[in-house]
């Protein structure tokens, strides 16, 4: 418990404990504007005890960042004052909080009908090879036609986008930045081979693949300058293929997350179906220690966090011992960890487990949805 409940200080941001709030969706902001419920959603989890918040994503501003009319913006004044008052309850809770800026790429029309006239953004045009998913086939079968490739006009928008939203994150007083570069979104997209297969300084071999996600920290970096951390959610699993991968080596990843850390990540958000599996044969190293071994920044790990089984591979869970959270926090394999579900069934987790009681897992919840 020691581990778990000391303070960190992430450049700027001191946070009370090392449990944070994982990203969630939720389809709970019309028109993008979160609203009063919004802040009391958070502001529970919060009171409760919960050391950090990273919101569920929030749409950049750029046209195509997100479908969904529900999720919630991070540009508009509407939307920016409903940020406000959720960014000034939360604080008043006593918590911190961060959003996760969002960009879905070639998985755009997943979550809502849209008009296929409108482009999504994929750096080579392809949405994906599909693998394992549980995505249906009608929705597999409409976005198999390739488009165009990302034009360079298309790059510097989609960039500039996110220097805009993280502006105005910083302006309505966030206490830093998350960004979702996982899941086979558009960061992701130009990572993995199957969905980038340019020939020109974004595309080829894998140091010219991160360019993007880098050029997009660097650019987070310059505009909200040094007092503020970067928290970067990667993932090997792609939602097109559960089994698709990024890096088949440490010294893969190593190519990947060095150059992220050098644009200005502070923290990497490793997203697993299992946070405390094995990332690569001969090692007992997970995908969140191997991320700090490789770059010296600090870690967090997700995935199926006090639960017996993921939820993607039955549908359904109950609580497990949190032991081996422990032991990653305790031997500083990790930092941070990021739980998603458990918050849902319990606001006041981080007080139930201090007080040394397991989280009662609700089947009956539906708040959100893991992203």
């Amino acid at each position: 418990m020691t581990s778990l409940f000391s303070p960190l200080k992430i450049r700027s941001l001191e946070i009370r404990n090392r449990i944070v709030m994982s990203p969630m969706t939720r389809e709970y902001s019309p028109a993008g504007v979160p609203g009063p419920d919004v802040a009391a959603y958070y502001t529970r989890r919060a009171a409760g005890g919960t050391g950090l918040i990273v919101t569920e994503g929030v749409a950049i501003d750029h046209p195509t960042a997100v479908d969904s009319t529900a999720v919630p913006r991070l540009h508009g004044d509407a939307a920016l004052a409903g940020w406000r008052r959720v960014v000034d309850d939360v604080h008043a809770a006593g918590g911190r909080i961060v959003p996760q800026l969002w960009h879905v790429g070639p998985l755009w029309g997943a979550m809502a009908r849209v008009d296929p006239a409108v482009r999504p953004m994929r750096p080579s045009g392809l949405w994906g090879t599909p693998g394992k998913t549980v995505y249906p086939q009608s929705y597999i079968d409409a976005s198999a036609a390739p488009t165009s490739a990302m034009t360079q006009a298309d790059i510097d928008d989609v960039i500039a986008a996110y220097v805009r939203s993280a502006r105005n994150a910083v302006d309505v007083g966030f206490d830093g930045i998350a960004i979702h570069a996982g899941h086979g979104y558009l960061l992701d997209a130009f990572l993995w081979a199957d969905t980038n297969r340019r020939d020109d300084e974004w595309g080829g071999d894998l140091e010219r693949r991160t360019r993007f996600p880098v050029a997009v920290v660097r650019a987070i970096r310059a505009e909200i300058g040094d007092d503020l951390p970067i928290f970067y959610r990667f993932s090997q699993h792609k939602q097109q293929d559960y089994l698709a991968r990024i890096a088949d080596t440490p010294d893969e990843l190593g190519v990947i997350l060095r150059a992220l850390a050098e644009a200005g990540v502070d923290v990497f958000d490793a997203s697993g179906r299992r946070f405390d599996q094995p990332a690569f044969e001969g090692s007992p190293l997970t995908l969140a220690g191997w991320a700090k071994e490789l770059t010296g920044a600090m870690s967090m790990a997700v995935g199926s966090v006090g639960l017996t089984t993921s939820l993607r591979d039955r549908g359904r869970a109950e609580p497990d011992s949190l032991d081996n959270v422990h032991a990653l926090l305790g031997s500083g394999e990790i930092d941070l960890i990021a739980v998603g579900r458990l918050h849902l069934a319990d606001p006041d987790l981080a007080t139930t487990l201090r007080a040394g009681s397991v989280p009662v897992f609700d089947r009956g919840v539906h708040e959100a949805t893991l992203h």
